[in-house]
């Protein structure tokens, strides 16, 4: 797998390079395309205020047409994250992640999917669920399936409410939210989030399969 980091000071901090030690760096942006494209090119954003420009977008949406695009952020913010999705990536994080998540956001881009910080999950669910019009399609008989305590999960966790939020609102622990979780997936027959809310209205929407691994 090649792997193409984009940075203003054009050298590899050592845990990028422990994390994919073939990789290449870059200052900027290839402004030609690439004769054979990276399979993942990360982006790192080092700004702390406003770090996003229009630039930076334009740039992520012109090499996500070729590449699964990772921004790196030295400060994450919500609004950025949803942004750079906007504009195509498959991925935001923080540019200090261990190697091992560094490795597992590389897994997870290069298989369909999107990886998020784990604060931002419940929002990007309760705005795809919005955007579906869940409420109007929501398939009443999958929820037969489940027992009570699960149907209150499920429809909580997929309206945006985080593990956290699911459990002090239901009175259980988060470890239970998520062993609740991990029943609905199977009875089901899916492996995330995002193909529950798929699975409730009824869609097959041209979603990502995968969004983050955190349940």
């Amino acid at each position: 797998m090649n792997h193409l980091f984009l940075t203003p000071a054009a050298r590899l901090q050592p845990r990028w390079q422990a994390a994919f030690p073939q990789a290449e760096v870059a200052p900027r942006a290839p402004e030609a395309g690439l004769t054979t494209p990276p399979d993942i090119v990360w982006m790192i954003c080092e700004g702390v205020q406003q770090p996003l420009t229009a630039p930076l977008l334009e740039t992520v949406t012109r090499l996500s047409a070729r590449s699964a695009v990772v921004v790196l952020a030295n400060a994450p913010q919500q609004a950025d994250a949803l942004q750079v999705l906007q504009a195509g990536a498959r991925g935001y994080a923080h540019a200090l992640s261990p190697v091992a998540t560094l490795q597992q956001i590389a897994t997870v881009v290069t298989n369909a999917g999107i990886w998020v910080p784990a604060d931002l999950m419940a929002q990007v669910m309760g705005h795809t669920w919005q955007a579906l019009n869940g409420e109007e399609y929501l398939r009443h008989a999958l929820l037969d399936k489940l027992t009570e305590r699960e149907r209150e999960v499920a429809l909580a966790v997929v309206q945006g409410a985080s593990n956290k939020q699911v459990a002090r609102t239901l009175a259980i622990t988060e470890r239970t939210v998520k062993a609740h979780l991990t029943s609905i997936f199977h009875k089901l027959e899916i492996t995330d989030r995002m193909q529950l809310i798929l699975k409730l209205v009824g869609r097959s929407a041209n979603l990502p399969e995968t969004l983050s691994t955190t349940r």
